[in-house]
């Protein structure tokens, strides 16, 4: 089959979305499919230009490539599933949640007024003509389903994606938590940060990831004075985050109503508990109380107690070592029959 992915591509910013349409085009070509990914920018200041974008994808002809047929296409962000073609298959990563359970917060660019509330309502019809075109439907997770169906009363099964980092495993139980996240207020890693000071136990804090935060973190690190137990490395090579997952003794990840998470999966593939917390969505499909890992409000005196629990490396060890069996489960071979039907 002829198969163009299809993706919304923010420059400059590379995430857990470009992880995943790498993945499934590789996953594709590799069982005998003939693949391309078509990428179009998707930018959002002023608003309108949301709307722009998604008549850029109506406009664009991928039905064919001079005299060879395109047989399906596969949406995956706001607004590729805009496109006009006769087949197209959905693997949602989410919708432009600015518009739906974002709004009204920080996170969102849109504001208040007439002009805001028609942008909006144009993205709502967008989502509903465009995903209701798709068969079949999925989702990268039940909370981005969940999402879906409440927002558009459409419904879409959850796909989850593969871990996409080889060679994870619990190697040792070293004393130090481990952060991975973009830097920015969605990940609180801030909170995590001022829950430090409280911490009583000797784990040392390791946070890697970049982003619009990092120098406010790292100042505050320097303010509270735990520059000693607290080390912030930015990016890292994969060599080197294989390390760390391997080595650590948990892992914190508490985001606000993640879609899935790839930081969740590559931590239980390489065996170690994840701290996060209720609101954290996606997080939570494959961790709960006593089950891979803790549930904690991020209050500081509340997540430095569950921090500390962790000083006990047996606990660690117990919580976990069914993780590596819960993500040998996701596999492309799933994930690829559900998306392509020949």
């Amino acid at each position: 089959m002829n198969i163009l992915i299809l993706h919304s591509q923010v420059p400059f910013v590379r995430g857990g979305a470009e992880v995943l349409v790498d993945g499934l085009a590789s996953a594709i070509s590799d069982r005998g499919h003939d693949l391309d990914v078509v990428s179009l920018p998707l930018g959002w200041n002023p608003p309108e230009k949301l709307l722009s974008t998604a008549l850029a994808w109506r406009l664009l002809d991928v039905s064919r490539s001079n005299e060879r047929f395109v047989d399906l296409v596969i949406c995956t962000k706001f607004p590729t599933w805009a496109v006009d073609h006769p087949r197209k298959a959905l693997w949602l990563i989410h919708q432009h949640r600015q518009a739906y359970d974002l709004h009204g917060t920080p996170m969102s660019e849109f504001g208040t007024g007439d002009a805001a509330d028609t942008i909006r309502e144009r993205i709502v019809d967008i989502d509903r003509i465009g995903i209701a075109s798709c068969d079949p439907r999925h989702t990268i997770s039940r909370n981005v389903s969940d999402r879906l169906r409440r927002f558009t009363g459409l419904d879409a099964s959850p796909l989850y994606p593969p871990v996409p980092r080889a060679g994870l495993r619990a190697e040792a139980y070293e004393p130090f938590v481990l952060s991975v996240a973009r830097l920015d207020a969605s990940k609180r890693v801030g909170a995590l940060v001022e829950a430090w000071p409280m911490v009583l136990s000797a784990l040392r804090l390791v946070i890697v990831g970049d982003g619009p935060d990092r120098a406010a973190i790292e100042r505050r690190v320097a303010a509270l004075g735990i520059s000693d137990r607290v080390s912030v490395l930015g990016r890292v090579d994969d060599a080197r985050l294989r390390d760390l997952y391997n080595t650590c003794r948990a892992v914190f990840y508490a985001p606000i109503d993640e879609d899935y998470g790839y930081t969740t999966v590559e931590s239980l593939a390489a065996g170690k508990p994840v701290i996060t917390s209720p609101d954290s969505g996606g997080v939570l499909e494959f961790v709960g109380p006593g089950m891979c890992g803790a549930v904690t409000e991020l209050a500081p005196r509340s997540l430095a107690c569950a921090i500390d629990a962790f000083a006990d490396e047996k606990l660690a060890r117990a919580l976990g070592s069914g993780g590596p069996a819960v993500t040998a489960a996701l596999n492309w071979d799933t994930v690829v029959s559900a998306l392509v039907k020949v």
